[in-house]
């Protein structure tokens, strides 16, 4: 089996009877982060099992009401307001700890979710949180072609957890994301730490284009790995298609000329430290020091209605 076989799971290929994506443990060699997505009609609900594992429900489009049930029997509620689309702007998320199984239902509309979960060792108080839209930061990262948004709301220091982290990124048309290509996969204290990661894309014609543009536009991902720990995958990626990086360096995501890409990260590892810890690729790390005289895509941040 190729790396592309095993770690690239296009839309259809790593779903169920009731998750358009379903990535857990149940896939080999893949232990400590899930991912589940689905699209809800108007009322529709899914349900995660919470046990060890503590999730993030992230609205990807239309507004849902999130349950969760701790295992007390007590149920702690909130409505996310969501947002339009992925590329509408950032969204208010909840989080529910370790042990508190969680109920996602599409409120007045149609809705597309994604619950991101990893493994956890302690519960949190207090079990349920909702983060609203504003106290999510959004990051302008990189300059010139190497510009991309990134929406901050599940990162240490914003989001109080055991093991999670996630964000979104958007990279503008024609830019790259994920660069310089990094890794994080060792636990080196203060340098790296240990986490596997998800990228959970979607792809759309980038403001401005035309109403026929991109019947099924395309964006890449790259992962390449150490002499010690190879892996080698090159992703043609599109809306719903995931890549998982169980280790080495990856980047860059490259979003093809009008079309803008967008990815869900979601990262989690076996140490202590709740910590996204990376190293650059030696041979391409110089490429930060280019972007002190390069000014930021004035794309960014993107918003509006789509």
């Amino acid at each position: 089996m190729s790396d592309n076989e095993r770690w690239v799971r296009p839309l259809g290929s790593a779903g169920t009877a009731e998750w358009s994506v379903a990535i857990d443990d149940a896939v080999d060699g893949w232990s400590h982060t899930r991912l589940y997505a689905a699209a809800l009609a108007a009322g529709e609900s899914r349900t995660v099992a919470a046990g060890e594992w503590e999730h993030v429900v992230v609205p990807l489009s239309g507004s849902v009401a999130v349950t969760a049930v701790d295992p007390e029997g007590l149920e702690h509620e909130a409505v996310l307001a969501g947002r339009a689309s992925v590329f509408a702007g950032p969204t208010d998320v909840a989080y529910a700890t370790r042990d508190c199984d969680v109920t996602v239902t599409a409120e007045g509309g149609p809705a597309t979710i994604a619950v991101c979960g990893a493994r956890a060792t302690r519960r949190h108080t207090p079990p349920f949180r909702h983060v609203g839209v504003a106290d999510v930061p959004v990051e302008l990262r990189g300059a010139g072609v190497a510009s991309r948004e990134v929406r901050n709301f599940g990162i240490p220091g914003v989001l109080d957890a055991d093991s999670i982290i996630a964000c979104e990124v958007i990279t503008p048309g024609g830019n790259w994301s994920s660069y310089p290509p990094h890794k994080h996969d060792e636990e080196r204290p203060g340098v790296e730490t240990e986490l596997e990661e998800i990228y959970y894309f979607e792809v759309a014609p980038s403001a401005g284009a035309p109403e026929a543009a991109g019947t099924s536009p395309v964006g890449y991902q790259r992962v390449y790995g150490t002499d010690d720990r190879p892996i080698d995958v090159l992703a043609e990626v599109r809306s719903g298609d995931v890549v998982l990086v169980p280790h080495g360096w990856h980047g860059p995501a490259m979003a093809a000329p009008g079309y803008d890409l967008y990815y869900l990260n979601v990262m989690a590892g076996p140490g202590a430290e709740r910590a996204w810890l990376i190293c650059d690729d030696p041979a391409h790390g110089w490429v930060r020091d280019t972007w002190s005289d390069q000014p930021v895509d004035p794309r960014l941040p993107l918003g509006g209605a789509r």
